[in-house]
């Protein structure tokens, strides 16, 4: 079983799986490499000059993997609950997870399916800290945004999302903030 089962490869879902497995959760990320950032060119990300969103993504999947994620390149066919959280189907495996972070972008059919309420803007009702109606189901991005879709947007919904969690697995509120000393030699 892992801690946190991230469903997106793009800004949010490589955000939230670098705050998990930085903070010591087990995480899996299912991502098929279809994220919009390919299209995109970052110019406008704060402390980026310019990058292609392909040199991001590879950026961003390195320092989450350095972070100890598991990266799997299969599809999420399905996330159900079950007695000890939730199962995700890929490629006819099945993980279990104590939290799902969905960042499918404007695909809302897994979070359709799961039985998280939606808006009258047709997508996810999410709170601030970007959970859902079903517990320990999050939705990042443009899952929970009707056509405001920015990739520090999405970054930080993913990095919200984690947060919420490592404040409920240490029972107080968490904060991630980093110092010169933390900063790991790679």
């Amino acid at each position: 079983m892992v801690d946190v089962a991230v469903v997106g490869g793009g800004p949010a879902g490589l955000s939230a799986a670098m705050y998990a497995a930085k903070n010591d959760l087990e995480t899996v990320v299912f991502d098929t490499d279809e994220s919009w950032m390919h299209k995109a060119h970052l110019f406008n990300y704060p402390a980026v000059r310019s990058i292609s969103g392909d040199e991001f993504l590879q950026i961003a999947r390195g320092q989450s993997r350095d972070r100890g994620a598991e990266l799997v390149d299969e599809a999420v066919t399905s996330v159900e609950q079950s007695d000890d959280g939730f199962v995700v189907t890929a490629d006819g495996e099945e993980y279990d997870a104590d939290y799902v972070v969905l960042a499918t972008g404007g695909n809302r059919d897994l979070a359709e399916d799961l039985g998280c309420a939606f808006t009258d803007e047709d997508v996810v009702d999410v709170t601030v800290d970007m959970e859902t109606s079903v517990e320990n189901v999050y939705a990042t991005g443009a899952m929970g945004r009707a056509e405001k879709w920015q990739a520090v947007i999405a970054a930080g919904d993913g990095a919200a999302a984690v947060l919420d969690i490592l404040s409920k697995e240490k029972g107080e509120y968490y904060h991630d903030f980093d110092i010169p000393s933390d900063v790991p030699e790679l």
